[in-house]
């Protein structure tokens, strides 16, 4: 099932998706999307709504250099455990919306990640039993101010800013992380291109590791990390990642 977020005419709703291309369809659904679904009986063709972030989280829970090729890239070492971090809930942004350059920052990057979408409150949740407490995937793109990162030693400021995550364009309950292509792409020419099966820290070893350290809630965020080629973008730019299975997010790139 593919699990979306609308704006439609009357108003914002969680909504399944049903069919492909000019044929999709929205069905609305009551309340929240956890669970078994609770259809209003409302539908519209998805050209007649406008998607939006397909989750809104209390937190998005993000991994570091979790590809070996891109820690090499940058000339750093594979940590032995996860290495996380916290992107803000106001840096979510949904498919088409803007990513925002901040004048502060000479150089921000592009990072295509898979996002795990937690479907029940998580704590201290066994790896064999990791699956049962995801909802479901969607696409990510962990934007990042390079400069900044490198300048702070830490990386709070350079991932945090607002339109840091866009995130879409739905949530697919059905898809297998275990190795999925993932590829890139600004303005059509194609940056990145990797399988998640070449993740070191894999989906369920990242939600044990990440429960064991919070409590994760039901539409909280990880994200797994990015492959090697990530680069920067610029005002009037375009990136598009796609993820076998899923879907593909794009955003256009403009002046803060």
């Amino acid at each position: 099932m593919r699990l979306a977020r609308i704006a439609h005419p009357g108003g914002v709703a969680f909504a399944s998706m049903e069919g492909d291309g000019a044929e999709a369809q929205v069905l609305e659904i009551a309340e929240h999307p956890f669970g078994r679904p609770n259809f209003t009986g409302r539908r519209w063709p998805l050209a007649d709504v406008r998607l939006l972030a397909p989750i809104l989280p209390s937190k998005v829970i993000a991994v570091g250099r979790n590809y070996s090729a891109h820690a090499a890239e940058f000339g750093n070492e594979v940590p032995a455990e996860p290495m996380i971090f916290i992107k803000p809930s106001t840096s979510v942004v949904g498919p088409n919306a803007a990513i925002k350059l901040p004048p502060s920052s000479s150089r921000v990057d592009f990072e295509g990640e898979l996002a795990v979408v937690i479907g029940q409150p998580a704590k201290n949740v066994p790896a064999a039993r990791a699956s049962a407490a995801v909802l479901g995937y969607a696409i990510a793109n962990d934007v990042s101010a390079r400069d900044q990162q490198k300048a702070d030693g830490q990386w709070g400021r350079a991932k945090g800013y607002d339109t840091f995550c866009p995130l879409g364009p739905w949530i697919e309950t059905a898809a297998d992380p275990a190795d999925l292509a993932l590829r890139s792409e600004v303005d059509g020419e194609v940056k990145q291109d990797a399988r998640t099966s070449s993740l070191v820290h894999k989906v369920p070893e990242l939600v044990e590791f990440v429960s064991h350290v919070m409590t994760l809630l039901p539409g909280d965020v990880i994200l797994t990390g990015t492959p090697d080629g990530v680069g920067p973008i610029s005002a009037g730019q375009q990136v598009s990642i796609t993820i076998e299975g899923i879907g593909t997010l794009t955003n256009p790139v403009q002046a803060g």
